[in-house]
């Protein structure tokens, strides 16, 4: 199916994509750095002074452990453009043309809805309960200020404070609010399955079964 983003020969040559604001979690892309590390240097020990089968284990160990660090901490994110959603989460890229979004969820956990109903969580924005707490919190106490500490003449201040992936969902929100009707904005969802991070982790707990059961 021929879309905007997407046309035929004779419609002549695609518009460029408009530039990706790209969200990611910092501290999961910290806390990958910082598992893959561990992993390297106990795996790599194992393999370097291991006697028997040790060896072989801890090569698949790192076959099946080391996509999966990637794939929950490294890989996911959030890029959006004039034209599309592209959720990229551990197992799967999710690319939502802004005309097929019928909203954003935020609960537990922050998704994107489409037309057909399917929900597709946003890996990359994690909801964090404390930040809420402590952005109402600040939010609070800059009311108080803004009153002067007086009961019955507290006023939000503009521009009120936001948790991080709050604000990001409100960025995100307005994008589609300003997009969905947008010709190059229409298309069909596409879902594509990361096979390269599947493989991998199939293929080590497979080794690893086999040489657990050899024993």
């Amino acid at each position: 199916m021929t879309t905007p983003d997407h046309p035929s020969p004779a419609q002549g040559p695609a518009k460029p994509e408009s530039p990706d604001r790209v969200y990611r979690s910092p501290s999961s892309i910290v806390a990958g750095v910082l598992l893959l590390g561990l992993a390297g240097w106990l795996g790599g020990d194992a393999v370097i002074v291991g006697h028997g089968r040790t060896p072989w284990l801890a090569l698949a160990a790192l076959l099946c452990a080391v996509p999966l660090v990637i794939a929950f901490t490294l890989r996911p994110g959030v890029f959006a453009n004039d034209h599309r959603l592209r959720v990229r989460n551990p197992f799967r890229v999710v690319v939502v043309p802004w005309g097929q979004v019928a909203g954003f969820r935020s609960s537990f956990s922050n998704e994107v809805v489409v037309e057909s109903g399917a929900k597709f969580q946003l890996w990359a924005v994690p909801v964090s309960l404390r930040a809420r707490k402590r952005a109402n919190r600040a939010k609070m106490r800059e009311a108080r200020e803004a009153g002067g500490g007086r009961p019955g003449l507290s006023i939000v201040p503009p521009g009120p404070t936001r948790a991080q992936t709050d604000q990001i969902m409100d960025d995100l929100s307005q994008l589609w609010e300003a997009r969905e009707k947008a010709a190059t904005s229409q298309g069909e969802v596409t879902v594509k399955w990361a096979y390269e991070i599947m493989a991998p982790v199939a293929a080590g707990a497979v080794l690893l079964a086999i040489l657990l059961a050899v024993g």
